[in-house]
């Protein structure tokens, strides 16, 4: 292809033509030669009379300007051009793409693909041999790994990104084993890195170097914080040319325990700036529910930041005797007090109604019994889970609490009386603590030398007490013991809550301690010191897309490495220490993000901001348009446009050249303005079997729904004894649905919500047995419900007021895989990604001798996926593909597969789940070889 600029040609050797230019303006300029004059008297009887036909001696120049217009627009029509071409590909040696698969390319990772897909093809037609490398996995071995074009394709789009940054180094070293040269096509993610520059001045000796890297910024979202009681939200960028506005939500469960949007907040990135902070006020509830907060629109694990301790604020009662007026210092309750109300909502009152309020924690300082009533409102209480922390006190080592039997709200049996400096069993000097055994949840706090003991209350010594103790003193007694009842924990320690027994309450470690005991809560992250000889467990772990998935069995991770960045051995999660939660994220508080910069020569693109235009029928259009000009310009300068005659021969032009421009109009009109149904079609799509699509206002998209539900008909009607009529379009504000059992929902992302009386009608079709087809169209990357590609947000905004019941992915033995044909995966255009449907019955078994479960009990309402169904159903009006789907004899196996998938569905929709029947199993045993 020959290319000028963001034209390109696709055969330009026709552009020679245009040296023909000159010599048909000469020819068309030539004047004839001048005729012999003769003298004839009979010529005097011709004097007076006017010729109605008068013909020029020469061409006006402006008409032959228009006519060279016209050939010259001919030419370029017939030569192919293009607007933004694709580069061609033009070496021959090996070619390698280099691909950043971090977090950061994971917001466009779809168009990189596509781009790197182009150039592979292009390599395939030149029989170029390809290595695809991803930078975050092992460098290759023993060269360069070279593999077919096609092969390279199959590589390169299985590749997903990873949640953590790419490191350089390794690719710089795996270079120096490589000895061959060849070009390169670097998929950069955008974000500078310490030997990104380096690396590309190596691929440049090695032959050509081409980047492909997207304009804009990246956008990083930092942890949430507590600032002065609100929810404090930050973002930082790489680039901050322009102002730029993104939005927040905060996600987490209901009070049913179904992920919802809890909040939302707005931020704005002002010109020149690249951070921004926002602040918003919730309520405790609210904000102990938020799991993560997201940028909405973009799927990153760098756009997620995920919710710990740090953001929640602990309930915790305190119970106690206060002390007299004036003597606050002496209050057993003091120091708890002022160590609790920066990071916790402290709860007082009577314990009856502090059990009410569902506190995570309960405080007992000092009480030495209580009411019959509340003891067992307590004992239920921590059974459920909860925390219960008692202080020892003079009243507790006077009464007779659990000394003769073990009390259930104690974690041991105690001694009568206590132990002091001075007193009956007496310590010669008070006493220090022990280091914390590695068992214990205090293991690797770091004790002051000046903490003291003098008085404490005793263990009874037993075959459980080393068991329950978790600190002790240096002379072996007890200082903290633990047991858990039930799901609850009840922990003892055996100084007083005030500074009356030890120099314990007044110091640092005291608050560290509340915070293993997950009484309180950080207001930020933990360093690698307070972390120190703790073990954390991953629960769940972000993806590249900053989807959330179940860890595993995944180890524990040492608590000092949890501040060392993410990584392959640490990627991004919720990590767990018994009940404490710290939150690893992509990006940190003090993470700066900065655009890549490249060495002298290398100019990133990208091809996906702009795609190809074929220029051909606007400039062949543009020919015959000056060509009907031209013809009514040679009637208007021969004088044949007067009269009746030329006024017929001018309009029949006008017409003409009308002609030719309005099919292009009328369609684009048919297109955006459909037709609505008269009642009369009403009552023959009811007597029909007759599949329908939501109208989107997107004349394109609809016009694919419309073709796809067409396609999928002709081959039901081929297929089976369904006979389906033409599909329609649907306005859901204002036709009528219940007599359509299949509505086809291709979500856009600019989609106006449908109004609340929609909404109930909706409703009402779902309850009364319809089912509707939702399709992303964006090949679920991220996962449904993760909300991270922007037709996956917009579906969860236009379902959020539908009545869905629960939703799963499809299970192997939902009875879609069988209504017509057996099925194990519903591709449509894209494959391999989740379809959910209705939720199985939880109490549904798998009967003796059936190959599945009894799901007999209806429609699923709702279908769920982003595999781009309706494209690969798409017929034109010579019933031949619109669309291609995937490469040759593979893309067609995936089209055929996308069909059965549309053939089972309409035959669930029209025959229910009778495939679970009894009566079935034979059969389909058989055919599924069992």
């Amino acid at each position: 292809m020959f290319t000028l600029s963001p034209i390109g040609f696709v055969t330009p050797w026709l552009l020679i033509a245009l040296a023909a230019l000159p010599i048909l303006w000469i020819i068309l300029r030539a004047i004839p030669p001048a005729p012999i004059r003769r003298a004839f008297p009979g010529v005097a009887l011709l004097l007076g009379l006017e010729d109605e036909d008068s013909e020029a001696d020469r061409t006006p120049w402006w008409l032959l300007l228009l006519r060279m217009l016209a050939v010259a627009a001919m030419i370029f029509g017939f030569s192919g051009p293009i607007l933004n071409p694709e580069p061609v590909e033009t070496g021959s040696g090996p070619l390698v793409v280099l691909v950043d698969d971090s977090y950061a390319a994971a917001p466009d990772w779809r168009p990189r693909l596509e781009a790197a897909d182009r150039r592979l093809e292009a390599a395939a037609s030149t029989g170029r041999r390809v290595a695809v490398v991803a930078l975050n996995d092992l460098p290759p071995e023993g060269g360069l790994p070279l593999r077919s074009a096609a092969d390279a394709q199959a590589r390169l789009d299985g590749l997903l990104p990873k949640a953590w940054p790419v490191d350089h180094a390794p690719a710089l070293d795996w270079l120096d084993t490589v000895d061959e040269g060849f070009d390169t096509l670097w998929l950069s993610d955008g974000l500078a890195g310490d030997s990104r520059a380096a690396l590309a001045r190596e691929l440049q000796s090695r032959g050509a170097l081409t980047v492909s890297e997207p304009p804009a910024p990246r956008i990083g979202l930092q942890p949430a914080r507590i600032a002065d009681g609100m929810v404090r939200l930050s973002a930082t960028r790489s680039t901050s040319d322009a102002a730029q506005t993104i939005d927040l939500t905060g996600q987490g469960p209901d009070p049913a325990g179904i992920e919802r949007e809890l909040a939302r907040a707005t931020l704005t990135f002002e010109q020149g700036a690249t951070e921004a902070v926002t602040e918003i006020s919730l309520p405790p509830e609210l904000r102990n529910r938020i799991a993560r907060f997201e940028v909405e629109g973009l799927r990153s694990a760098g756009t997620v930041t995920l919710a710990d301790d740090t953001l929640r604020r602990r309930k915790v009662a305190l119970i106690g005797g206060d002390s007299e007026e004036g003597l606050e210092l002496l209050s057993p309750l003091h120091y708890l007090r002022e160590a609790l109300v920066p990071t916790a909502d402290v709860l007082e009152g009577a314990l009856s109604d502090l059990i009410a309020a569902s506190p995570d924690v309960v405080v007992l300082a000092d009480v030495p019994a209580l009411a019959p009533s509340d003891k067992d409102a307590l004992e239920e209480w921590v059974a459920e889970g909860g925390l219960l922390l008692r202080f020892a006190g003079p009243r507790l080592a006077a009464a007779d609490t659990g000394r003769a039997e073990e009390d259930p709200l104690l974690p041991v049996r105690l001694r009568v009386g206590g132990r002091e400096v001075g007193g009956a069993m007496s310590w010669g000097e008070p006493r220090t603590l022990a280091p914390f055994p590695e068992d214990s949840p205090f293991y690797g706090l770091a004790i002051p030398d000046d903490i003291e003991v003098t008085s404490q209350v005793l263990a009874e010594p037993g075959p459980l007490l080393a068991e329950r103790t978790i600190a002790e003193l240096v002379d072996g007694t007890p200082l903290v013991t633990r047991k858990t009842l039930a799901d609850g924990q009840v922990v003892l320690i055996h100084v007083s809550a005030n500074a009356e027994w030890s120099s314990l309450p007044l110091s640092g470690l005291f608050v560290q301690m509340l915070e293993r005991l997950a009484v309180s809560t950080r207001t930020g992250t933990p360093d690698a010191g307070e972390l120190e000889g703790t073990t954390w467990v991953p629960e769940t772990l972000l993806d590249g897309f900053g989807a959330l998935d179940d860890a595993g069995e995944r180890p524990g991770v040492p608590g000092e490495e949890l501040t060392q960045g993410v990584g392959p051995d640490l990627p991004p999660g919720l990590y767990a220490d018994e009940d404490r939660r710290v939150a690893v994220n992509v990006i940190g508080e003090d993470t700066v993000l900065r655009p890549a910069a490249w060495p002298a020569g290398v100019v990133p693109e990208w091809q996906g901001e702009r795609e190809e235009t074929d220029l051909s029928g606007w400039l062949l259009l543009l020919a015959l348009a000056a060509l009907a000009v031209d013809v009514i310009a040679s009637l208007f300068l021969t004088g044949r446009l007067s009269g009746k005659r030329g006024k017929a021969a001018a309009t029949a032009a006008v017409i003409g050249v009308a002609l030719m421009i309005a099919p292009q109009y009328a369609r684009a009109q048919d297109e955006a303005k459909a037709t609505p149904i008269d009642e009369a079609a009403l009552v023959a799509a009811a007597g029909e079997v007759t599949l329908a699509y939501v109208r989107t206002g997107n004349a394109q998209l609809d016009r694919v729904s419309e073709a796809g539900l067409q396609g999928l008909g002709q081959q039901l009607f081929a297929r089976t004894s369904v006979e389906p009529v033409a599909p329609v379009g649907i306005d859901i504000e204002t036709d009528e649905l219940a007599v359509y059992p299949l509505l086809y929902w291709p979500v856009e992302e600019t989609q106006p919500a449908p109004s609340s009386e929609a909404y109930a009608k909706l409703n009402a079709y779902l309850r009364g047995g319809g089912m509707i087809v939702f399709d992303t169209r964006d090949g679920d990357v991220a996962g449904f419900g993760s909300g991270a590609t922007a037709e996956g947000t917009r579906l969860r905004s236009l379902a959020r007021p539908l009545d869905i019941p629960p939703l799963e992915p499809i299970p192997n033995d939902h009875v879609l895989t069988r209504t017509f044909y057996l099925l194990a995966d519903f591709p449509g255009r894209y494959f391999g990604q989740s379809v959910w449907v209705e939720s199985s019955p939880p109490d549904a078994e798998r009967a003796e001798g059936m190959p599945f479960r009894n799901l007999n009990d209806g429609v699923t309402p709702v279908l769920i996926g982003g595999n781009d169904w309706a494209s690969a159903w798409a017929v034109n009006e010579n019933g031949s593909p619109m669309f291609p789907v995937g490469r040759g004899f593979a893309g067609e196996r995936q089209r055929e597969m996308a069909y059965r998938f549309g053939v089972n569905l309409v035959m669930h929709v029209l025959t229910g789940n009778y495939k679970s029947d009894q009566v079935h199993v034979p059969a389909l045993l058989e055919r599924l070889g069992q």
